[in-house]
């Protein structure tokens, strides 16, 4: 499991760095957050639905 984390690991400050402009280093940021604001809505979204079945009644 640590072999994979060490491939997913993205250096944002190296990114940041190298930019060629302002631009393209709010880019980057959004694009760190996208996945995990989805997760975090997907695991909303699952707790919602399991919180609301009607059958558990």
């Amino acid at each position: 499991m640590k072999f994979l984390f060490i491939f997913l690991q993205v250096a944002i400050d190296e990114k940041l760095k190298n930019a060629p402009d302002s631009s393209y280093q709010t880019g980057i940021i959004i694009g760190s957050f996208v996945p995990f604001v989805l997760l975090v809505g997907i695991a909303y979204y699952m707790y919602y639905r399991s919180k609301n079945r009607k059958d558990l009644e």
